[in-house]
């Protein structure tokens, strides 16, 4: 049983001429050149498929990635900015003030519920309607 398949293919004189040239290199034959540029050549191939058929989605979840990203700064700023102003106006309570930590505890878990009837329910309390929407 052979192992490799013999083909017959026709080359112009020029590309003949170079390739009997290249050929006559000791340990090159003409079947394992041909056989090396001919795999180069389909794996060029193959991954030009690849990005036509993969591109474009790959570019549209870059994007989408670089969206979330720039959002999570956003929001990790504006919780920063928020924290600062709430604590610079906001005296801290004594020690002893039992009814003002009562206060803050059920404000925070409040605040917390809120948070999560938010999550739970799909909405976003910052999301600012198109120009679609106003109209």
């Amino acid at each position: 049983m052979r192992t490799k398949v013999r083909h017959q293919f026709y080359l112009t004189p020029a590309t003949s001429l170079r390739f009997e040239a290249l050929a006559t290199k000791p340990g090159v034959t003409k079947s394992a050149m041909l056989e090396q540029a001919l795999l180069s050549w389909l794996d060029r191939r193959a991954t030009s498929e690849i990005d036509e058929r993969f591109g474009q989605r790959l570019d549209r979840i870059v994007t989408a990635l670089g969206r979330i990203e720039r959002d999570g700064h956003i929001l990790l700023e504006t919780l920063a900015l928020f924290v600062r102003y709430e604590l610079s106006i906001h005296a801290p309570l004594a020690g002893d003030d039992h009814a003002g930590r009562a206060m803050a505890r059920d404000r925070f878990a409040a605040f917390v519920e809120q948070v999560g009837r938010q999550i739970a329910g799909g909405k976003r309390a910052i999301d600012v309607p198109g120009p679609e929407a106003r109209r």
